[in-house]
């Protein structure tokens, strides 16, 4: 698919493919891992995120490391503004709190670029 080139893996895609690469069916990385056939789907298909432990221990089973995994999947992309790549890069920052914060940031950008396409004044302006 030309899709899957134009942006880097999701943490799912990853899991699978190593999964895949260790020739591990998912039931059995599952067991390995302690968690639910179902869970680990939910997983690879980018509908769950994994928890801390989760997948600390996934990325053990697989031979890697958890950082290596979310590294690989946070690469940047080409067009990726420094402020998130420096979200995303940033030691001191939970998973989550790195994907609220990049969350935030990208929602307060599209307020931003919106209401300049609009033409809006900016809020010290109105009124």
């Amino acid at each position: 698919m030309e899709d899957d080139l134009s942006h880097p893996p999701t943490l799912g895609e990853l899991i699978r493919r190593q999964r895949e690469l260790a020739e591990l069916p998912m039931r059995q990385l599952a067991a390995m891992v302690g968690i639910s056939n179902p869970y680990l789907s939910q997983i690879e298909r980018n509908l769950r995120a994994p928890s801390e432990r989760v997948l600390q221990a996934i990325a053990e089973q697989l031979h890697l490391s958890a950082d290596a995994l979310t590294a690989e999947a946070g690469r940047p992309d080409p067009g990726e503004s420094a402020v998130v790549h420096a979200i995303r890069e940033d030691p001191d920052l939970t998973n989550a709190q790195r994907r609220s914060l990049v969350e935030m940031y990208e929602a307060f950008r599209e307020v931003t670029v919106s209401k300049r396409r609009r033409g809006a004044r900016s809020d010290d302006d109105a009124e």
